[in-house]
């Protein structure tokens, strides 16, 4: 019988998927941080093990590291389930010798077991041009377990949403715990803990197939886990996007349940900012979230595009030669297709607290110049995805 070895922090995910394991024939044993597993590791002897990035007392990557500096495990199979938005720490889990790695959100427990299957020995359907980009097979997977997914995963679906108002009111708390906080210490220490609970959030929710919480729980984590990294990042720009995502998680508990809600929308955005390196760096951030994006420099001929095209969120560079971004919004508001398009206003930091209070010349946000990129893929989110789920007036 081959032997797992699971190294996940959150003990429903980990119970499901030990569970399946087992069921599947599987020898399994789970830990619940990267010290414990491996110290598991060696008397366990696993043929396998799958493990998360993000792991009390050592992260993933760590945890990765030492086991492939011990000749007996260096040729380990070592299968990371990861979260979509920390790709920098993704690409360091590949350097430290992860064998896979796959999306917590878009592989579903018949993929994965079917995934665990082909890594440690015997036939599979999981396909070999994934094994390097995280993302979920195209083809249908093996059915390992008896086929009883879909009710296991509905049960499963039901106690989470039964407990949304619980996990939103720990959430705002955690929000207001950070807020209140004047020493930096106490404040980091609880960005972290927030991090935590979004980290489960996001989780769980792509463990019962809820992707569009899935997706914006897993960008704000990446979001929180920048800002305790790096507290040089901590400004009035960032806190005031963790608030946003924090009241529209409580949006997409209420409209992001229903099961036809469950693909991610496509969306079209319309950046607009006259400087080259500004703009790349914009739709770089949408990428990470696999958002769809063009880009223009000139004002005038942004009011083209958008006078021909439909967009679904457009960000706009304030101090533009020409036509500035408040101007161009007032313009473009009297377009019948863009009258409630999200604009959201890119301004430097210096000015983005006088310009949050002052009329906003028909925009709907505001963020900060130098924006950290996952900052702005969590505003494209929110955005995007409130236009796709609220209903149409």
């Amino acid at each position: 019988m081959k032997k797992i070895l699971l190294i996940e922090d959150d003990q429903i995910v980990a119970n499901v998927y030990r569970n399946k394991l087992l069921v599947a024939g599987y020898q399994t044993e789970a830990a619940l941080d990267g010290e414990s597993g491996l110290e598991l590791m060696h008397s366990f002897q696993p043929d396998a093990i799958v493990l998360d990035l993000m792991l009390p007392k050592m992260s993933g990557v760590e945890v990765i590291r030492e086991i492939r500096r011990e000749a007996e495990f260096s040729k380990l199979p070592i299968i990371v389930f990861s979260n979509t938005y920390l790709t920098n720490l993704v690409q360091e889990a590949w350097k430290a010798g992860a064998t896979k790695c796959i999306s917590k959100i878009n592989c579903s427990p018949k993929e994965f077991l079917d995934l665990v299957h082909h890594t440690v020995g015997g036939s599979g359907a999981f396909p070999q041009a994934h094994q390097k980009t995280g993302g979920a097979p195209k083809t249908r997977p093996v059915t390992l377990d008896g086929g009883n997914d879909a009710a296991f995963q509905a049960d499963l679906r039901k106690t989470f949403i039964d407990g949304l108002p619980a996990t939103l009111a720990a959430l705002r708390a955690g929000w207001q715990y950070i807020i209140k906080s004047d020493a930096e210490t106490t404040r980091l220490k609880y960005i972290h803990e927030l991090y935590r609970r979004v980290h489960a959030v996001n989780g769980n929710a792509g463990l019962v197939g809820l992707v569009p919480i899935a997706h914006m729980a897993a960008a704000l984590e990446a979001l929180l886990k920048e800002l305790h990294e790096n507290p040089k990042g901590i400004n009035a720009s960032t806190l005031r996007t963790v608030a946003a995502a924090v009241d529209f998680l409580g949006f997409l508990f209420e409209r992001g349940i229903r099961p036809e809600k469950q693909e991610m929308p496509v969306v079209n955005i319309l950046v607009v900012d006259d400087q080259a390196i500004s703009c790349r760096s914009i739709v770089y951030a949408l990428e990470k979230a696999q958002l769809k994006s063009v880009s223009v420099e000139d004002p005038n001929a942004a009011f083209k595009l958008l006078s021909e095209n439909h967009y679904d969120l457009v960000f706009l560079d304030v101090d533009m030669p020409g036509m500035n971004g408040f101007e161009l919004c007032a313009r473009l508001r009297s377009l019948p297709a863009h009258q409630k398009t999200p604009v959201v206003f890119v301004t430097v930091l210096s000015d983005f607290e006088n310009r949050t209070s002052s009329r906003m010349a028909g925009g709907d946000d505001f963020i900060a110049k130098p924006f950290l990129y996952i900052e702005l893929t969590v505003k494209a989110l929110i955005h995007a995805l409130r236009g796709k789920l609220q209903p149409a007036k």
